[in-house]
């Protein structure tokens, strides 16, 4: 009689962010020199004590840290003070912290700066959860639905108040959506983030599917863990038969006899060598099924029986083999089987218009996916561009957990936002998050190249949603911090302008918006700045003033060489006559341009050589004259004029009275009754 099927899951183990912090912690103890870690690095007692073996100590404070000492951060995470702490005492830090467990103190951080409450669905006593409350008053935190309620009902929430939920990142997903629920209900201003793991997520649903599946189902986890629990408590659901243990050595083989079918998972603190321990232990101890002694489970090795679980051929294995031949519609590929490959020219890349010849040689290694398996035939058929699809899941996944940066090529607009094309997968975009102001059309971004972070994975539903707005964010900043270093009065940019109000321009100059006054637009005369820039335009401008305080920079457009007084009196000196056009008539005068920017008054007495009740009845706006200049202020930027100066300069003189002649002079101003 054949012996139980043991299934292992396939996301059993350690997480990114956990091997990182092991192998971290590795690497730092063969540098030599004392290591030490603050707290249990991960929540294993086994791996804790190989670590110990490596000269890894574990010490509760900075202070119980040996002098000198390279103190490695926990993957959960250690308050702000800490970090202080550790460098008041001239301490190494090696901050070994899960980036998603960064990431959602990031999003903590940025919604209390907007005035928001924080509740953090979580353990309140768990290194994560207490990294992240601690030195932040105000922050919640509730373990269910039910404390979820009681925030309300005990007053500590209001329900017009702005709520920001986030979640421990190895958070029960279920329990997360039941207290959504209960805030969403009662709470008329909440935003919700998920901050969930997505590898957590991944392992919890691969569990509840692989539990109700089987007879009695084993989880490899420390107690202490909390993503392990969840895991036992999943499987309790769905499974009769759990048991909960942390090592091999937990392991009552007795409960499983008469068992059919057994699935096996850990946590993500779980190192392979305990599943292995484990699963070696169930091969070697477990003879019989209904009684009858089980002797394929007694011959069988680990690593025949791991095969077996998790490497059996099947719809969706990854294989690998050699090209053997290239055919106009398939290829051809050796996978050392029995069994023979094949690839249809259709499976072998995206690229509509690809060169299979060019890209593939025989004698290349190939990686495929199992389409369909053909024992009658012999044959098996593979797909390249599924494999390379996974392959795209996993850099997606791995680039959200990482918060790292991707590119990708805007390929479809839709009503509520674009799709992104990165490397193969399909990346949802939302209006809101494509970087364009709010009514400007979608089709902007079509064909474009642009960089993205990844929000939200959910790869069962294939549903990827990412923020183009972000990186533009964090490059605005970027440039904005180095600009704040580097301003200086009287320094250059080469600025956009963003909006126009009534009294000035805002520009860009490079991720920080300054104002440009409507005085210091143009030399001329203006009215609005819609008269001589428009959004969008490219300016020249240089700093006036800056306040860093306030984060205020007043900026110059006008070039100093077009100065209109400067051109002026580079042209003009008192006693030249120049050719002036009247701009307006006062009662008292007018005024004429001399040079554009530069007007100068006529006094109604220098307009006529005769008196004059108006300049209306001499001049007109827009009239061309002649004028003397007869004074200029250089400190109050003003300019007299004279018409009548200019003409009587411009007159041709009387003729010399013959020598004895009797010379008649007239008053102007008050002629002799007899004049006329």
């Amino acid at each position: 009689m054949t012996g139980p099927e043991i299934i292992l899951a396939k996301s059993a183990g350690f997480c990114f962010g956990v091997r990182r912090a092991v192998e971290m912690a590795r690497a730092q103890a063969e540098k030599g020199g004392r290591v030490c870690t603050l707290g249990q690095l991960i929540h294993n007692n086994d791996v804790t004590e190989r670590l110990r073996s490596l000269g890894v100590e574990t010490v509760e404070s900075p202070a119980d840290a040996p002098e000198g000492a390279a103190v490695i951060i926990r993957s959960h995470g250690v308050p702000d003070r800490v970090y202080k702490e550790l460098e008041a005492l001239q301490l190494q830090a090696v901050d070994a912290t899960c980036p998603m467990v960064k990431r959602v103190r990031t999003l903590l951080d940025r919604e209390r700066d907007r005035g928001r409450r924080i509740v953090i669905v979580g353990e309140p006593d768990h290194p994560e959860v207490e990294a992240m409350t601690d030195g932040r008053p105000g922050v919640l935190v509730v373990r269910s639905p039910q404390e979820a309620e009681k925030l309300f009902s005990e007053g500590k929430l209001g329900a017009h108040e702005a709520v920001s939920l986030l979640s421990q990142t190895t958070c029960r997903r279920e329990n997360f959506e039941n207290v959504i629920k209960i805030i969403k209900k009662q709470c008329t201003n909440c935003e919700i983030f998920d901050t969930i793991c997505e590898a957590t997520s991944e392992r919890q649903r691969e569990a509840a599917v692989l539990a109700a599946q089987c007879d009695a189902f084993v989880v490899i986890g420390g107690r202490h863990s909390a993503n392990s629990r969840n895991l036992a408590a999943l499987a309790a659901e769905a499974c009769p038969k759990v048991l909960f243990i942390e090592n091999g050595d937990e392991l009552d083989t007795a409960e499983l006899r008469g068992k059919s079918r057994i699935g096996v998972t850990a946590g993500a603190s779980t190192p392979e060598w305990i599943i292995k321990e484990v699963i070696r232990k169930m091969s070697d101890e477990i003879k019989s099924v209904n009684g009858t002694e089980n002797t394929e489970a007694a011959e069988a090795s680990f690593e025949e029986m791991l095969e077996r679980s998790i490497k059996t051929l099947h719809t969706g294995e990854k294989v690998s083999g050699i090209i053997a031949s290239i055919t106009p519609t398939e290829v051809s590929v050796d996978l050392g089987t029995k069994q023979s490959g094949y690839i249809p020219i259709s499976e072998l890349t995206d690229e509509p218009n690809a060169n299979v010849a060019e890209l593939f040689k025989v004698g290349d290694e190939i990686e495929a996916f199992v389409t369909r398996v053909n024992d009658v035939e012999g044959t098996v058929m593979l797909s390249k561009k599924r494999l390379d699809a996974n392959k795209a899941w996993d850099t997606i996944t791995e680039a959200r957990n990482e918060r790292a940066i991707v590119e990708g090529t805007v390929v479809e607009e839709n009503k509520g936002g674009v799709i992104v094309m990165v490397k193969g997968v399909r990346v949802f975009v939302p209006a809101s998050q494509s970087g364009l102001p709010k009514d400007a059309s979608m089709a902007e971004l079509l064909k474009q190249k642009v960089k993205l972070r990844i929000r939200e994975v959910n790869q069962p539903r294939r549903r990827v949603v990412g923020s183009i707005r972000d990186v533009q964010y964090e490059e605005r900043r970027a440039k904005a911090q180095k600009i704040w270093e580097e301003i200086e009065v009287g320094k250059h940019y080469n600025g956009v302008v963003k909006s126009l109000t009534s009294y000035g321009a805002f520009v860009d100059i490079g991720g920080v918006d300054g104002m440009v006054h409507v005085s210091e637009l143009s030399w001329s005369r203006i009215h609005q700045p819609s008269e001589v820039v428009s959004v969008g335009d490219e300016l020249d401008v240089y700093v006036i003033s800056f306040d860093k305080e306030t984060r205020k920079i007043s900026l110059g457009h006008r070039d100093p060489n077009q100065n209109p007084w400067k051109v002026f009196t580079d042209k003009y000196s008192v006693g030249d006559i120049a050719e002036v056009k009247i701009v307006k008539l006062m009662t008292f005068g007018a005024f004429a341009e001399i040079v554009p920017g530069v007007d100068g008054l006529i006094h109604i007495s220098q307009i006529a050589n005769r008196r004059i009740g108006k300049p209306e009845e001499v001049l007109s706006e827009g009239q061309t004259v002649e004028a003397k200049i007869t004074a200029i202020d250089e400190e109050n930027k003003k300019v007299s004029l004279s018409i009548r100066a200019a003409a009587e300069a411009e007159a041709p003189k009387a003729p010399e009275a013959e020598e004895g002649a009797e010379q008649v002079v007239y008053d102007t101003e008050n002629p002799p009754a007899d004049a006329e």
